[in-house]
């Protein structure tokens, strides 16, 4: 119920980048940090100027798209947050921080994650039930963020599009794959505005090495190893009690579709191990899977994987696993060296081979992927110095940086407010449902593959089915409570 209504190669690569900037319409220019190094008579050249430029542009910009503009009174976006604290806290901040944006509403389950918004944004209208806001507040909105546990993302994107409202929906997209799809599917139909909240996708790590790669700095790729330090997993099982549930937690919303419904265990699930629970979170492969995605998805131009195998341990007593390893096969692209290319994800403690690791001759970072092409390696951290090693030996490393306001990853959703506004030139956001649900799709489909170890499980994308194994194909969709269908 609602609680109150308160309201040299190098520097040749360095001036083309500051060119590329100002062809391109972001409103932002870049610059490229190239510390020293000796030229390499073994590299490949960056082809020519023309074409690194069109590489590069390419990376900054995504597919047409039709805006529909905001019926706000003031001229400003009307925006409601479902979630107040954690990752929905970042993302309604960084929304109202538009100057052309009014954060209006906030609903989130748990009243005492409301305070801090309510004393940020004193005139902001408090839910503690979803539905209801989206009931009240349905024809004073424009757009939303749902940022929620992963296990509430369709539900309520889906009835949000549904009233015609632009979302901004909280990585992964959805906690399944016939939900993605799905999601995927309205939001193509309403032409609104929609946006995943892979925000590294309009950082400058991700856009060099999409850049760095197309134009052929590594050569052709033949494999990615792509990996995450995380541990959102737990081999136990949980404690065999009940706990008092917090006054001002609403645990039956909660729990929301998920059936049967969790006990309350203090700790387990609120705030923030829901993660690691299969009914409720995705694990560390849906937490950081589509971050890590993201890079050599665009990258290397990939769709759907053909197959999928996990030689990690499976998962157990309603948990995910730690130390996971998916291995993926997906067709190669002008981008890869052959026919077919393979990503390996790992989490935990898993690691790429040392030999790998070796290679790059440095401190592995504890998250990132790395590219081996035919002339060099590219390794890209999570969210840091885009590095290039040929025979062990580092060759490039480079970083961009935004100087204008907004500026670094705050691109992301102010992308999304400014399509709203019809201010993107007809580019659609980086990171629209028509690119995050393929996106999300092959994220978890290494988490059913995760349930069948050691087996190759193929992978029919456009009937959305294994076609040899039946068991796989219940996973990907879930039970919902009644009342709670999508």
């Amino acid at each position: 119920m609602r609680s109150s209504r308160t309201g040299s190669k190098g520097k040749d690569f360095h001036g083309e980048m500051k060119k590329v900037s100002q062809e391109t319409h972001l409103g932002s220019r870049w610059t490229m940090l190239l510390p020293p190094s000796k030229s390499n008579p073994a590299s490949k050249s960056l082809s020519s100027r023309r074409r690194f430029l069109q590489v590069a542009a390419s990376a900054l910009g995504t597919g047409p798209f039709i805006q529909r503009s905001s019926g706000s009174p003031n001229g400003k976006v009307q925006h409601a947050s479902f979630g107040a604290s954690g990752m929905a806290g970042t993302d309604l901040r960084k929304l109202a921080a538009h100057p052309d944006v009014q954060l209006v509403a906030v609903a989130d389950v748990d009243l005492a994650r409301t305070a801090q918004v309510q004393a940020e944004f004193p005139g902001v209208r408090i839910y503690q039930d979803w539905r209801e806001l989206l009931e009240e507040e349905g024809d004073q909105i424009d757009s939303c963020n749902v940022s929620t546990p992963d296990h509430m993302h369709a539900i309520i994107a889906l009835q949000a599009l549904e009233r015609g409202k632009h979302v901004y929906c909280q990585k992964p997209l959805a906690h399944n794959i016939s939900e993605t799809r799905r999601l995927r599917e309205k939001a193509a139909s309403t032409r609104l505005v929609t946006q995943m909240g892979t925000q590294l996708a309009s950082y400058t790590s991700d856009l060099s090495t999409q850049a760095w790669i197309q134009a052929g700095a590594i050569g052709k790729v033949r494999k990615v190893y792509t990996f995450s330090g995380k541990t959102w997993g737990d081999p136990n099982p949980l404690p065999d009690r009940e706990d008092p549930v917090p006054e001002t937690l609403n645990w039956d919303q909660w729990n929301g579709v998920a059936d049967p419904a969790a006990r309350f265990v203090q700790g387990a699930y609120h705030p923030g191990n829901w993660r690691k629970r299969q009914a409720f979170g995705t694990g560390t492969l849906g937490d950081m899977g589509c971050h890590m995605f993201n890079g050599w998805f665009r990258s290397l131009g990939l769709s759907a994987p053909l197959s999928i195998k996990s030689t990690g341990p499976a998962p157990q007593h309603g948990n995910w696993a730690i130390d996971g390893e998916i291995h993926y096969l997906f067709p190669g692209t002008q981008f890869t060296a052959e026919k077919t290319i393979e990503v390996i994800w790992s989490d935990g403690a898993k690691r790429p081979p040392a030999e790998i690791v070796a290679l790059l001759g440095e401190t592995f970072p504890r998250e990132g992927s790395v590219y081996v092409g035919e002339e060099g390696i590219l390794l890209a951290p999570h969210g840091g110095w885009v590095r290039i090693f040929r025979d062990g030996k580092l060759v490039e490393q480079a970083v961009h940086r935004f100087k204008d306001v907004p500026g670094l990853a705050e691109t992301h959703w102010f992308e999304f407010i400014d399509a709203i506004l019809g201010r993107t030139a007809g580019k659609s956001p980086k990171s629209n449902f028509d690119f995050a649900g393929p996106l999300t799709e092959a994220v978890l489909l290494g988490n059913v593959a995760s349930f069948f170890a050691g087996e190759t499980l193929v992978w029919d994308a456009a009937a959305m089915t294994f076609p040899s194994k039946p068991e796989a194909n219940r996973l990907l969709s879930r039970a919902y409570r009644q009342g709670w269908a999508l």
